[in-house]
């Protein structure tokens, strides 16, 4: 059966075929398959020097010391342990975050909030994007984290992380960022952005699922309190026996990442612009986000008098999402779409499409060619 045009790259990206075949040599009898924690013997050792030389290369892509860089399960688990760890044996504590996190930031400030934690949230401006003048109202004496996305997963579009970072740092409070968006897709820096805890996922930059990391910046020191104990691994941030292989897979993507990040950069750009150009003879199309501030593999667009339900049903040779993949299962108007001031008839009309790094101007143009022809059709049986 012929596969369906993949154009879902921001819900996950295929592992680079160059990646998994690295990570096989870290699985099985003939390969390093010791646990990187046995320190008494090779098996170990070499576990040990393998986690570490992807360790450098995951805190290369965002110009990180590879101290500053402790392993997760995925950028969910990051999340939870900058936010929960910042906080915690913080009494009277304030969080500011947005309306339009990732779920794993929103449910996570959510249940401070059952903890007697004082959460404000942020509503966005129409592109999607938090100002810094908002982030600066918002903030109080009590105020220990703030919490903000750089790339929204639903819209594309890039907040001012360093201009944010700049104020918090001048007031002493921490700001954690999620980047599982950012990283890959445009530069990341940490040494010129003022940012204390940055989520990263594995999964969105060509590695495997299940493996993520969070970068907890050394100077000035950042101190969290670990959620996950047992054995006091990554310096007693989150224990647990490192999985060596997605731990090797998640260095080989960044490094591979760092290596491709203009020529991908230049790709999308102009694969989008195909797009958006084979669009161009559709009428009723709105796009939602920034159209100067975003990255170029994430595109959401609305079409009038198309609901993306019976869109996607009619797009059966193209895979895309109504919204992010944590949400993709309900049939409630996406809260990113919301959250920018579109009503709930006007969110339901919207699809995301977002390309990635095997995406070819074949599959852009039987795209296009695809909605016009499904639209058309859906408009004219209203």
């Amino acid at each position: 059966m012929k596969k369906p045009v993949y154009l879902d790259y921001a819900a996950t990206t295929p592992v680079d075929p160059l990646v998994a075949e690295e990570m096989v040599r870290y699985l099985t009898l003939d390969g390093v398959f010791g646990n990187p924690a046995s320190r008494s013997h090779a098996y170990g050792w070499q576990a040990e020097a393998a986690v570490e030389s992807a360790r450098k290369h995951v805190a290369g892509l965002i110009h990180a010391d590879p101290r500053e860089i402790v392993w997760t399960s995925g950028a969910t688990e990051s999340d939870n342990l900058a936010i929960k760890g910042a906080v915690a044996g913080k009494p009277g504590a304030h969080v500011i975050t947005s309306m339009i996190e990732h779920k794993a930031v929103l449910d996570t400030c959510k249940w401070l909030e059952s903890q007697g934690v004082e959460v404000t949230w942020l509503k966005p401006q129409p592109d999607g994007r938090i100002t810094p003048d908002q982030v600066e109202e918002a903030l109080r004496s009590e105020t220990v984290l703030v919490s903000l996305m750089m790339v929204n997963n639903e819209l594309g579009c890039i907040t001012d992380i360093g201009a944010i970072g700049g104020l918090l740092r001048e007031r002493g409070v921490l700001f954690h960022v999620d980047a599982a968006q950012a990283a890959g897709k445009m530069p990341v820096d940490v040494t010129a952005t003022p940012v204390d805890l940055l989520s990263l996922s594995s999964h969105k930059v060509y590695g495997p699922k299940g493996v993520g990391a969070l970068y907890v910046r050394r100077s000035p020191d950042v101190k969290i309190e670990a959620q996950i104990h047992g054995g006091g691994h990554e310096r007693g941030m989150r224990s647990g026996t490192l999985p060596t292989h997605q731990i090797v897979g998640m260095g080989s993507a960044f490094a591979r990442a760092q290596e491709l990040l203009d020529d991908d950069m230049a790709r999308l750009e102009a694969l989008r612009t195909r797009f958006l150009d084979g669009l161009s003879s559709l009428d009723g199309v709105s796009f939602n986000g920034s159209a100067e501030a975003r990255v170029p593999g994430i595109i959401n667009l609305s079409f009038a008098g198309v609901d993306a339900e019976s869109l996607m049903l009619g797009l059966r040779e193209l895979a895309v999402s109504s919204g992010s993949a944590c949400a993709s299962a309900t049939i409630e108007p996406s809260f990113v779409l919301r959250g920018i001031g579109l009503g709930d008839e006007e969110a339901h009309r919207a699809l995301r499409f977002s390309l990635g790094r095997f995406t070819s101007d074949e599959e852009v143009d039987f795209a296009t060619s695809q909605i016009i022809e499904v639209v058309g059709r859906l408009r004219s049986v209203r």
